[in-house]
């Protein structure tokens, strides 16, 4: 029997306001679109189908490859929780039991670090964080009985993490793989 595959969001619909615009176009010194990165980032890790969360930059779509799909978060302005609403609802008629969720600000996340996440159980009650010397950060793996509830009690520029602590989350260390900071100035 085949397993059924592992779905991944990257959320990139924010506007960037301290970075100076939407990090869904910037790039890395290499000029790679930071949402190719985490889409890419995904795959290589078994994740698919890979999907791109956009908003203030709608026209990214346009940077990603045919296989990675795209959504769009209209009321991305209402903050981080809209576009992890939107992609989850985007994947309820997917196959997946889970689903691995990161985000666009992360262009030196490695591979390694989702392939620990995704390590065992993969089912629909899972609940798994990285975390950087005890830091809570991404990739966050994600049980579908856990996607319903969860997309009712999100608002605001609030993510997923009171719900995951209530929840019993299963926290990963993954620092010996890299600082698990997310971007928000500009490389320089």
């Amino acid at each position: 029997m085949t397993p059924a595959p592992l779905p991944g969001l990257v959320l990139a619909a924010g506007g960037g306001t301290r970075f100076g615009g939407p990090k869904a176009l910037a790039r890395t010194a290499t000029g790679e679109a930071w949402s190719v990165r985490a889409a890419r980032t995904l795959q290589d890790a078994g994740i698919a189908p890979a999907t791109v969360v956009l908003g203030a930059a709608p026209d990214a779509a346009a940077l990603l490859p045919d296989d990675v799909h795209v959504v769009l978060a209209e009321a991305w302005q209402d903050g981080l929780a809209q576009s992890l609403r939107t992609g989850l609802l985007a994947l309820a008629g997917s196959a997946g039991e889970a689903v691995v969720v990161t985000l666009v600000d992360l262009p030196g996340l490695p591979v390694e670090a989702v392939l620990r996440i995704i390590a065992g159980d993969a089912g629909a009650d899972v609940l798994r964080q990285a975390v950087y010397a005890g830091r809570p950060g991404h990739p966050v793996l994600i049980g579908r009985n856990h996607w319903e509830p969860l997309i009712e009690e999100l608002s605001g520029d609030h993510g997923a993490r009171r719900y995951l602590v209530r929840e019993g989350v299963e926290e990963v260390e993954c620092g010996d793989l890299w600082s698990g900071e997310d971007v928000d100035v500009p490389l320089r």
